[in-house]
């Protein structure tokens, strides 16, 4: 039986909450554990072990267990609540649960996604989108990879900030496939270079990430720039 998708929603509008309720209740593969209007009422019910957005606005206690007090596996995210809480900050909290996050937001502003997707967002998503993408986008979430989106991919591909560095196509070539798991070798082979040249090329890669402020040392390292900067096609 497949592993069951845990999911919070923090919103402060309670007319998308409702939908969304009525959407994924029909979904078997995900369930939907909370409802809260604030970051800080979502984490404040695990302080005080109650489920997942107990007391907030507009909240319907679901049906949950004891052990579903855990982070919920994805927490979709309203770029812009009411309280007036900054988005990076919000995102920050979450991630430290363990939770990853899917913005959600009713326009597609380049400016905000970027800085979303630097405080670690793992996807953004628009409101106008239907259920079986937002479904899509929250399973990729839940496999480790990223919630890819139109409005991501136009926002990552004009992004000219100084902390994205401007790559080579045989750079970000060799980026992907290491960072992917291959060995150097491997990637050259692929490449048709040799492993000395594709080491330079992952250096310059490196010193790049560096100048932006962005060390990056290790492998791990390599492949979080990827997700960050949505390299493999987000």
């Amino acid at each position: 039986m497949a592993r069951v998708i845990t999911v919070a929603v923090v919103d402060d509008d309670r007319m998308l909450l409702d939908g969304l309720r009525a959407w994924l209740g029909g979904v078997p593969e995900l369930r939907l554990v909370a409802t809260a209007a604030t970051v800080g009422e979502l984490l404040a019910a695990a302080d005080g072990h109650r489920p997942y957005g107990a007391g907030a606005p507009g909240y319907t206690a679901p049906d949950i267990a004891p052990a579903d007090i855990a982070p919920p596996d994805i927490v979709l995210l309203d770029l812009v609540l009411r309280d007036g809480s900054a988005p990076t900050d919000n995102i920050r909290r979450l991630l430290r649960t363990g939770s990853r996050v899917l913005m959600i937001s009713t326009v597609p502003d380049r400016s905000r996604i970027i800085e979303a997707i630097r405080a670690g967002a793992d996807g953004y998503l628009t409101k106008d989108h239907d259920l079986p993408t937002l479904v899509t986008a929250i399973k990729d979430l839940a496999t480790g990879r990223g919630a890819h989106s139109p409005e991501l991919a136009f926002a990552c591909a004009h992004d000219s900030s100084p902390a994205r560095p401007r790559l080579s196509p045989r750079e970000r070539q060799i980026l992907l496939d290491y960072a992917s798991g291959m060995t150097l070798k491997s990637a050259a082979r692929r490449a048709g270079i040799t492993v000395h040249t594709a080491k330079d090329y992952l250096d310059r890669v490196k010193a790049k990430y560096q100048q932006a402020g962005r060390p990056t040392y290790t492998k791990l390292d390599l492949a979080r720039r990827v997700r960050e900067d949505h390299l493999d096609g987000g």
